[in-house]
């Protein structure tokens, strides 16, 4: 959207927005570093996208309670649309930009997070990976995740680029979203995905321990796209995104069930 337009995102008090997508680099290197230069006036902490490599790579670093820190780190995979010549160079604007999620990938990430890791932190992995349509989750995105978590001590993994929810996972008492849909977009009248129920999302609520980045509950918010608003979703669009997340879940051993209040739970 046009830079005068940033107002419009004060009432959200968003704290950090992840620019490792596939459309950050539309308008090129200058419609990059407008936006970075437009979000950090507005207070805006970033991730996934810098002016150079090394701050594509770096986190964004928010302060919690007690002097803790959560450090989010943005990651773009080729499998999200994002080309390769996106990638951040030496002095080159861009995003912080893999090939494929490999454990060598991994590995590399779990060194960059040690450098700038501080005692009582948290950290969040936000990754833009695989297809707009369609729920598998590759092997190799789930042993990404994992291995994150196992070697890197990574509290929430949050993937996305599919334009619907996709199966969610509890993996050692954390939370991996695979593909989180979108939040809002412009698609409502376009037709050839309607199975998909693009225009239902999600808001994500997760509560994580402080000291430990354990997960001790998450609450969905089923919610409904109509004419560029979000809309609390009727109980039949709710329980249709418990019964598909519930679906694509349970082989992971995590469950989603609609509650009463209209939310959708999940238990492991």
């Amino acid at each position: 959207m046009h830079p005068a337009n940033i107002s419009a995102l004060a009432p959200a008090r968003i704290d950090c927005c992840v620019l490792a997508n596939n459309h950050v680099h539309d308008c090129c290197e200058e419609g990059l570093r407008e936006t970075l230069t437009v979000l950090r006036q507005a207070g805006m902490a970033t991730a996934g996208a810098g002016a150079d490599e090394d701050a594509a790579a770096r986190p964004a670093v928010l302060p919690c309670a007690a002097g803790t820190r959560v450090l989010v780190f943005g990651v773009a995979v080729a499998s999200g649309g994002v080309p390769r010549n996106w990638r951040a160079g030496g002095d080159r604007p861009g995003v912080n930009w893999l090939a494929r999620p490999s454990v060598q990938a991994a590995e590399r990430l779990a060194r960059r997070i040690a450098v700038h890791r501080g005692a009582g932190d948290q950290v969040v992995v936000s990754i833009h990976w695989g297809e707009n349509w369609g729920y598998p989750v590759q092997r190799q995105e789930r042993q990404f995740a994992h291995w994150l978590i196992d070697h890197a001590g990574v509290a929430l993994v949050h993937g996305h680029s599919s334009h619907h929810p996709k199966g969610l996972e509890v993996h050692r008492d954390r939370l991996i979203l695979y593909g989180c849909g979108d939040f809002r977009n412009d698609y409502e009248g376009i037709g050839g995905h309607e199975s998909f129920r693009p225009e239902l999302t999600l808001m994500y609520l997760p509560v994580l321990e402080s000291a430990t980045g354990t997960l001790r509950r998450v609450t969905l918010v089923p919610l409904r796209i109509r004419r560029f608003q979000l809309q609390r979703a009727s109980p039949q669009e709710a329980e249709w995104l418990a019964d598909t997340l519930d679906r694509e879940s349970r082989g992971w051993g995590t469950r989603v069930r609609l509650e009463p209040d209209g939310t959708l739970a999940v238990q492991c």
